[in-house]
């Protein structure tokens, strides 16, 4: 898969039950076993249980993420933005490289700027470094493009393959194992964390797969290739592997108590220019400020990418997730996630009545199309 492409997205870990009217008796796992159920429960789609609809703008950069540090007059100005459609998955990773970057030598308080993901994970970083933070941004949590987010640790949508350096690959490989360690010490019911099992369509060729590098799948636990017959969905071959969601909304709520625990402080506040900045009492400053960063500080590499979501009622049954063709469905307490859209330059985060009917429609048809049903 590559990851600068639109992700056909997978994960998988927990077995779920197989297509049966009795109750299994257990036994040892076999080769056969383990590869997962050929039947699971489908997703009811219709538009009758959409709870809600949502769009969100992405902080897309081709030549991907920035961590950076630079003089701005007599403060310390260290970049963290631009995570396109990784920002929760790569969170804490590209905040420790930042906080790596921008605290040796400082002493004395921390201003950092925004507070969607990024800005949080970078604000506790700070504090676990023993700093008093205090976090400046024109939005606070629930009403950042964080909070939208569909909660999948899996890198997609995040750069061009062909526009980053040798040095960029690196920092991207520092901070996905960072993060990827951190979210599993979060799992459970406090940050709203859990492992899911998850299904990626692959294309129908074998020989067609990418002979290039994916650099995301050492964090696709139990991956397995699943041929015709191996598994309920209307494709040919899907991979599976298990990975964390994250309840976007629960988990910022989470970071916000835990950052005002240890002392923090948030301020609304909107920076227009630099210059704004300078009148800021920290002399140390981390910019998390997402798709905002492209006016602020004049980078035109950074564009919108706008998703939208139509979230159905929670369905219990579904302990799965999938991504492919017909775009991505994940399952939440808070409801089941169906999106799919990567529109480039939209800078309107408001959702789309026929973008959203057109989700609904292809996610209805995949899983009228399911082969067996649990």
């Amino acid at each position: 898969m590559q990851i600068a492409r639109r992700p056909l997205i997978a994960s998988a870990a927990l077995a779920l039950p197989a297509c049966t009217t009795t109750a299994p008796r257990p036994r040892l796992a076999s080769a056969s076993t383990t590869r997962g159920p050929k039947c699971l429960p489908i997703v009811n789609v219709a538009p009758s249980r959409v709870i809600r609809t949502v769009a969100g703008l992405r902080p897309y950069r081709s030549q991907g993420f920035v961590v950076r540090a630079k003089a701005l007059g007599d403060k310390r100005l260290v970049h963290n933005y631009g995570h396109g459609g990784a920002g929760i998955t790569l969170s804490w990773g590209t905040s420790r490289l930042a906080v790596d970057l921008g605290l040796p030598g400082h002493s004395g308080p921390v201003a950092v700027l925004g507070c969607g993901i990024v800005g949080l994970t970078t604000a506790r970083l700070l504090q676990e470094a023993g700093r008093q933070v205090t976090l400046y941004a024109a939005q606070l949590p629930p009403h950042t493009t964080s909070n939208i987010a569909g909660g999948q640790w899996h890198p997609a949508s995040l750069y061009d393959p062909g526009q980053v350096t040798p040095e960029w690959i690196a920092q991207f490989k520092l901070a996905m194992d960072y993060s990827w360690r951190r979210f599993q010490i979060m799992v459970g019911e406090e940050y709203g964390i859990r492992w899911v099992p998850t299904y990626l369509q692959m294309r129908d060729d074998p020989a067609e797969d990418s002979a290039e590098p994916d650099l995301s799948s050492a964090y696709e636990a139990d991956r397995v290739i699943l041929g015709p017959g191996e598994h309920p969905f209307p494709v040919r071959r899907v991979r599976r592997f298990s990975t964390m969601y994250a309840e976007s909304g629960h988990l910022l709520r989470q970071l916000m108590r835990d950052i005002q625990i240890a002392g923090g402080r948030f301020a609304i506040r909107d920076f227009a220019t630099p210059a704004d900045i300078l009148a800021l009492p920290e002399t140390l400053v981390f910019n998390c400020t997402g798709l905002g960063a492209g006016k602020l500080f004049g980078d035109p590499g950074i564009e919108p990418v706008r998703g939208q979501l139509a979230v159905l009622l929670p369905q219990s049954e579904v302990q799965y997730a999938f991504a492919g063709r017909m775009g991505y469905m994940f399952p939440r307490a808070d409801g089941i996630i169906c999106g799919g859209t990567f529109e480039h330059g939209e800078w309107d985060a408001t959702p789309q009545p026929d973008r959203i009917a057109k989700i609904l429609e292809r996610q209805r048809d995949f899983f009228s199309g399911f082969h067996c049903t649990a």
